[in-house]
């Protein structure tokens, strides 16, 4: 279990993140949500040790280090691959590095995307680096997969049919932590969602626990967020006047 306690993040004078109490449990597929600059992926960087912060994060009561930090991978559209290395050279690299690569998904996932193996991953489209990154942080073999808006620039059929794949693929004990704003279309998707708003976590609710409700993903995040129907003609009215 992955567990982050009293996290709170400044950069400099500024406060991004406070007090974040989470925890991630195996198997889990979990959706973060939030408005840009939410915190979300300051969040996810913290974890990850990628950024100085207060607090804990511990995983199954450890903190996180060199031991046990590849059971984490991290997909995100800035992007940590090595440009001018091939796919196939990317695969290599990371079997290398890690026991528990998974080759045959690896392979699966490239043949989904119609990506090419041998070309310098810098001559991939912007949307076909977004895959790789996504197709790398599966197949590394880590328990908990981080994905920050990995689909930036993919088609919606894409992603529509890798979401599909992707529940096909998990294992029981693997963990998805995924931020997108594509809400409607992971609805169906996530099982766990958690909502931060201006660094602070304001919601987290199951799909069991919502669908007990009789609501809609979409209807608590508007809820939650104090979501005003009217502000579109409000807008309107205004510049209008």
């Amino acid at each position: 279990m992955l567990e982050i306690n009293k996290l709170n993040k400044r950069f400099g004078a500024k406060q991004v993140l406070y007090d974040i109490d989470l925890k991630l449990q195996p198997g889990e597929i979990v959706g973060l949500f939030g408005e840009n600059g939410a915190g979300k992926t300051t969040l996810m960087k913290c974890i990850l040790g990628l950024l100085r912060y207060d607090g804990t994060v511990r995983l199954d009561g450890e903190p996180i280090t060199r031991k046990n930090i590849g059971r984490f991978a991290f997909a995100t559209s800035e992007h940590s691959f090595f440009p001018d290395l091939s796919a196939k050279g990317h695969a290599e690299f990371f079997a290398d590095h890690f026991g528990t690569f998974r080759q045959k998904r690896f392979d699966g996932l490239m043949d989904f995307f119609a990506l090419p193996k041998s070309k310098a991953i810098r001559s991939f489209s912007t949307g076909q680096q977004n895959q790789f990154e996504v197709v790398l942080a599966l197949s590394q073999g880590a328990d908990y997969i981080f994905m920050d808006e990995p689909f930036a620039g993919n088609d919606v059929f894409n992603r529509e049919d890798f979401y599909k794949v992707l529940v096909g693929i998990l294992e029981p004990t693997e963990t998805v932590l995924l931020s997108t704003h594509l809400i409607e279309e992971v609805s169906d998707f996530v099982g766990r969602a958690v909502l931060i708003h201006r660094g602070r976590i304001v919601g987290d609710s199951t799909a069991d626990e919502l669908d007990s409700k009789g609501i809609t993903l979409m209807d608590y995040i508007k809820e939650t967020y104090n979501y005003r129907a009217d502000r579109v003609a409000r807008a309107l009215d205004s510049i209008n006047e």
